[in-house]
């Protein structure tokens, strides 16, 4: 009995779906799903090679930049001013008339003290910084420690 169910279910797969028209249809959709899937391959292989193509004119014209600007520093180290800057700075010449001060060379940095505002901190509590913070109360202090040094 179940062999004949399972020829049954064979007969009507055969007769009801493996019809001429099916077989076309599907041999149909099988031809478009391929076609779709290479537009799709070489939509995506355009687009790389645009980005490529985009890239690399980007790159020749931060070139082409990169010239007219040595182009440019080429010719301003050509003119008379250049050159005679370069030598007033290399051989310490001076126009007629002029003086030429020499200071020493400073190696001290500014003075800031910043340990100071770290123990300001610390002696702080968290809440009492965050309120500093948002509502400005280091703004007036750093006003005020400013307008008592004039």
């Amino acid at each position: 009995m179940a062999k004949i169910n399972i020829n049954k279910i064979i007969y009507r797969i055969r007769h009801q779906y493996l019809t001429l028209n099916n077989v076309v249809i599907l041999i149909a959709f099988l031809i478009v799903a391929s076609w779709v899937w290479g537009s799709l391959d070489m939509m995506q292989r355009n687009y790389a090679l645009q980005k490529e193509i985009d890239y690399k004119n980007r790159e020749l014209q931060l070139t082409e930049l990169q010239r007219d600007s040595l182009a440019l520093q080429q010719s301003y180290y050509r003119t008379a001013e250049y050159q005679e800057l370069a030598a007033r700075e290399s051989l310490g010449l001076v126009r007629p008339g002029e003086k030429v001060l020499i200071l020493p060379k400073s190696d001290s940095e500014p003075t800031v003290e910043p340990e100071e505002q770290t123990i300001i901190a610390q002696q702080q509590g968290n809440l009492e910084q965050w309120v500093n913070f948002l509502f400005g109360g280091y703004s007036r202090s750093i006003n005020d420690a400013s307008t008592s040094d004039e």
